[in-house]
């Protein structure tokens, strides 16, 4: 059974998604949160630094926002197209120049917002890139009748000048995918005209992304999702709004509780105190270790206090298996992005090196994130990436 459970405190919400009783998501979102990932901005061109190739972008915000040259250039499929090269972002932007931008990583105490001009409107089925005709496919949807049918039912579909990304979620479907892009085309529509305003003077906020709930519940528009639980009536009323706006969802039923502890009633503080431990131990005796950087999070795997029964080999193998289903889990439980470095116990079997990637790559399918599995490296560390679903606080 699936449920999302959602306890508000005096500072902030706590956002859980919960299997038969095991939490597999958790989220916490300030009541005043300046959250923006995702938002779509008229912006204003501040300062041009030739020697980055970069700008800062005025959005109307208390810090300019960063743009690269690469995500101001036209989004191009680079299977088929070569990258521009030798262009100058003083030939391509000029200061006070207004531009469409979308917001790609959160600003914090350092930095301001990372900005793109290309822009990635999600929606149940399909996530809408415009200006673009690159339609790409969730490598989640494996069977190829399957991949033809939808990449040519949504390029039938699809306005001229619009490409798509298909979600995993759009398997088995036709009427729904072909209502879907209507709906997102016209809010993208609608987002356009604005844009264009000759009154628009000044950066302004055009789009206000999802909250992580209504993430959540497009994201999972796959899956079965058999209530939510809350403890607050106006997030109930917000959420009626959004079932009466999204067909998909009004089934779904809202109960609100009077408890104020409602995680301590359905046994997930415990739960949410395991992800803050920077070691986990799993069943068989041995550990992981998660420790995170502003580059990447290096991840390391120990035997711990197993010893094993068999070969050294079994023993090294049993551990990393276990490692790998937890470190999967653990990703998603912490809402981990990025690079990703996993130090496996060394194997010298080649034979179990390939069984924990593949096991990696089955265990990371169950994650809504886009995640990649880049293999083991020259120094036998696993590589991988994967995108954050909400952005972190500021």
């Amino acid at each position: 059974m699936l449920e999302i459970i959602v306890q508000k405190g005096e500072k902030y919400s706590q956002i859980a998604l919960v299997e038969n009783g095991k939490l597999m998501e958790y989220y916490e979102e300030e009541h005043k949160s300046n959250r923006r990932e995702g938002n779509i901005y008229i912006g204003v061109v501040k300062d041009i630094i030739n020697g980055m190739q970069s700008a800062f972008i005025d959005i109307g915000t208390e810090k300019n926002s960063f743009i690269h040259l690469k995500d101001i250039l036209p989004k191009k499929n680079e299977v088929r197209e070569k990258p521009a090269q030798n262009i100058e972002i003083n030939k391509v932007v000029k200061p006070n120049q207004k531009l469409l931008v979308q917001v790609k990583k959160d600003s914090n105490e350092n930095k301001g917002a990372r900005v793109s001009t290309h822009i990635n409107l999600p929606s149940k089925y399909i996530a809408l890139l415009p200006n673009t005709d690159i339609v790409t496919i969730s490598q989640k949807i494996q069977d190829s009748k399957e991949q033809e049918r939808l990449l040519k039912l949504v390029k039938e579909n699809l306005s001229e000048g619009n490409g798509a990304i298909i979600r995993t979620s759009a398997q088995n479907k036709e009427k729904e995918i072909i209502k879907d892009i209507k709906d997102i085309e016209k809010k993208w529509n609608r987002i356009m005209q604005t844009s264009i305003d000759p009154k628009l003077k000044k950066p302004q906020l055009l789009y206000k992304s999802e909250t992580i709930i209504e993430k959540m519940l497009i994201d999972l528009a796959d899956k079965k999702i058999e209530k939510i639980i809350i403890n607050d009536e106006n997030i109930k009323k917000e959420l009626e709004d959004f079932k009466n706006d999204n067909e998909e969802y009004k089934n779904i039923p809202i109960e609100v509780s009077n408890e104020p502890t409602l995680f301590n009633k359905y046994d997930l503080d415990k739960q949410i105190e395991k992800v803050q431990n920077r070691k986990i131990w799993l069943k068989c005796g041995g550990f992981i270790t998660i420790d995170k950087t502003e580059a990447l999070t290096a991840i390391d795997v120990n035997t711990g206090k197993y010893t094993g029964t068999k070969s050294l080999d079994q023993t090294i193998y049993r551990v990393n298996s276990e490692a790998t289903i937890e470190i999967a889990k653990q990703l998603r439980l912490r809402d981990i992005g990025g690079i990703i470095i996993i130090d496996y116990i060394d194997m010298k079997n080649q034979e179990h090196k390939k069984k924990i990637q593949t096991l990696l790559e089955e265990e990371l399918k169950k994650d809504r994130s886009k995640t990649q599995v880049e293999g083991f490296t020259k120094l036998d560390l696993m590589e991988l990436t994967r995108k954050h679903i909400c952005s972190h606080k500021d």
